[in-house]
């Protein structure tokens, strides 16, 4: 059996992937996810009656400083450029679905910037109704984040 050839082991030290030989392209990434939240919880969410304030413009703030901040979280990820961030969202009857789009001009993807914008959007979300969604014993036995993924990503070549 061979040993396998890792991208971001060298020896005993773990390693970026070196990028520099790659050409520059307009990469995009979008990823969508969702919380399930108590049908009370998303009616306050519509009428903007939750205590802590304007939950959906908070949680697209949060996306977008996550997904500037990306490679200060996740070790292996590069810096690069981000062009636009954008989120959107869809509220149902029981659960919000958030969509974030991220576009680069640079050597490298950005679906883990996407991810990332998402998946903080959604924790900033349940953190906003925390306090609608807990049963009487402190507990979230509702609420459920689930379906992240990858949507697109997309190079266009210079």
């Amino acid at each position: 059996m061979t040993n396998p050839e890792f991208s971001h082991i060298v020896d005993d030290r773990a390693k970026m992937v070196d990028i520099s030989h790659k050409v520059e392209s307009v990469r995009s990434a979008r990823a969508v996810g969702s919380i399930k939240l108590k049908r009370s919880t998303i009616n306050k969410i519509r009428e903007g009656t939750v205590e802590k304030g304007n939950v959906l413009l908070t949680a697209r703030i949060a996306a977008t400083l996550a997904v500037k901040n990306t490679p200060n979280v996740i070790p292996m990820c590069h810096s690069v450029p981000i062009t636009d961030a954008d989120t959107e969202f869809e509220i149902g009857r029981d659960r919000v679905t958030a969509h974030v789009t991220v576009k680069s001009v640079g050597k490298t993807g950005v679906e883990m910037e996407a991810l990332h914008g998402l998946s903080v959007a959604l924790l900033t979300i349940w953190d906003m109704v925390k306090s609608s969604e807990k049963d009487d014993t402190g507990n979230y036995p509702e609420t459920l984040i689930d379906g992240i993924q990858v949507e697109f990503k997309v190079r266009e070549d210079a």
